[in-house]
């Protein structure tokens, strides 16, 4: 059962992780604070048992397709920064876990028949739980965005 922005469990049943991770647990209750994450692996460990494999798996393709990004928490979100530009975030939400791109109609104009089965937004690809997850896809946006980070990157540096 829903309520007011969180779960409540039925009577008898107990809950063991609840919320999404992005926002933290039950971050509307309340009584609660935001949570607040140090670290990637904070971060999963938050995560509900629904969303904690697809992001680990998201973590370790995200990771062997950049190999020289930096892992970090930017925005309260696992982050991967590359030539001082994010090139990619992960997100865990209750239906779906996101990966996420800063505007960039790149993205959405190269991969556009691979991104048509799923709800896209400007900055974002959101992954249903109940789909398995397009991890070729996942790799090759991550590498598209490295290259477009680059460019970024040069542009900024030669005062462009």
């Amino acid at each position: 059962m829903w309520t007011a922005g969180y779960r409540v469990p039925r009577p008898g049943v107990r809950l063991r992780r609840i919320g999404c991770a992005h926002t933290g647990v039950m971050s509307n209750h309340p009584d609660r604070e935001k949570q607040t994450y140090a670290t990637v692996d904070d971060y999963l460990a938050a995560a509900t048992y629904e969303v904690e494999p697809r992001l680990a798996e998201m973590r370790r393709v995200v990771r062997e397709a950049l190999p020289g990004a930096e892992e970090t928490i930017s925005h309260n979100v696992p982050a991967y920064v590359q030539h001082g530009v994010v090139v990619v975030q992960l997100t865990a939400h209750e239906e779906h876990t996101t990966l996420s791109f800063f505007p960039t109609a790149g993205v959405r104009v190269r991969f556009d028949a691979e991104l048509a089965p799923y709800k896209v937004t400007k900055s974002a690809v959101r992954f249903p739980l109940d789909d398995p997850l397009p991890l070729d896809l996942i790799a090759d946006i991550a590498r598209f965005r490295l290259t477009e980070a680059a460019e970024f990157a040069a542009r900024r540096r030669d005062g462009r």
